[in-house]
């Protein structure tokens, strides 16, 4: 087996792919008051493992998400499977970016925040043109700000979990030495 590939790396991404997935089909049974509206849950496998994941297995947790979560909801041939994963991918680039860049001054809850409101701008752009028209123009206000109230509120859980959890500390400390080889 590849170095790149150790056993706890494959293992850690499996626990947080699980996770994710787990959270994604959790989040399902909430009820959606916007068109495209998602509490998130299943990006804290992300947001959480982007302060040790490397760049790869990021992008890879991602797709796990993705199309895990269209194979969960049945959505892998609709045009909500389009809109999910460009809100994913651009999440991740945005959080990604403000993590490496603000490493020292931006907490989970920024990050968080950011991700939540690039997601919900993608899903807007792709609403009017796509989808919905200029009638997208009239939910775009509710749909960033509930991005904006769940991106805080699952930045400051998440922040909260990194800061107490020794599960998460283990499973960082064996990924990390399952990397370095």
């Amino acid at each position: 087996m590849p170095r790149s590939f150790s056993p706890i790396r494959r293992d850690v991404l499996a626990v947080f792919g699980a996770l994710s997935l787990f959270m994604s089909t959790l989040e399902y049974l909430v009820p959606k008051p916007l068109p495209f509206f998602r509490l998130g849950l299943a990006n804290l496998p992300l947001l959480v493992g982007l302060r040790f994941l490397r760049p790869q297995d990021v992008l890879l947790l991602t797709l796990i998400k993705v199309f895990g979560q269209g194979l969960v909801n049945g959505t892998l041939a609709s045009y909500v499977f389009l809109f999910s994963a460009a809100g994913s991918f651009s999440s991740v680039l945005v959080m990604s970016l403000v993590q490496h860049f603000g490493k020292s001054w931006v907490s989970l809850v920024g990050i968080s925040t950011a991700g939540a409101l690039a997601s919900s701008s993608v899903q807007i752009v792709l609403a009017l043109f796509f989808v919905f028209g200029e009638a997208a123009r009239a939910f775009a206000p509710y749909s960033l700000g509930s991005a904006l109230i769940t991106g805080l509120v699952l930045g400051f859980f998440a922040q909260r979990f990194v800061q107490t959890s020794r599960w998460l500390q283990n499973m960082e400390n064996g990924y990390r030495k399952g990397v370095q080889g």
